[in-house]
Formats: C-alpha cells, sequence, structure tokens
C-alpha cells in the first residue's frame, strides 16, 4: 500500500488536484508495479503565508515585494 505526499501552496483547482492524483497513480503503477487500487495520494496544501522561499514567504513573493 505505497502512500505518496504531495506538499504545495494552495491555490489549485479542483480539476488539477485530481489530474496531479491519477497521473501520480499511473506513474506508481507503470514505473515500479504498484496497484492504483491501493495507492494513495494525499495533498497537503499550505496557506502561501506560511511556506517560506528564498527567505520570504510565497505571499510577499507573489505580492512582489
Amino acid at each position: 500500500m505505497p502512500v505518496v505526499i504531495v506538499k504545495t501552496v494552495v491555490g489549485s483547482s479542483q480539476q488539477q488536484k485530481e489530474q496531479l492524483i491519477e497521473r501520480i497513480t499511473d506513474a506508481m503503477r507503470d514505473v515500479m508495479g504498484k496497484n492504483p487500487e491501493t495507492t494513495h495520494v494525499i495533498i497537503e496544501e499550505t496557506p502561501e503565508e506560511n511556506w517560506g522561499l528564498r527567505g520570504k514567504t510565497v505571499a510577499r513573493i507573489r505580492a512582489g515585494k
């Protein structure tokens, strides 16, 4: 039972998340031979003000500051 956890900043659409889950599940099957019926994909979304990059929050970077 593989579990894949994707951590990202909030902002992806439901359609994007569903497509990502489908593609990750397919990749686990194709590359590692894992059963799609038992493959779990978890998307953990973090608010942009709680994610830091290059010493700034993503919220600040997106605001151009």
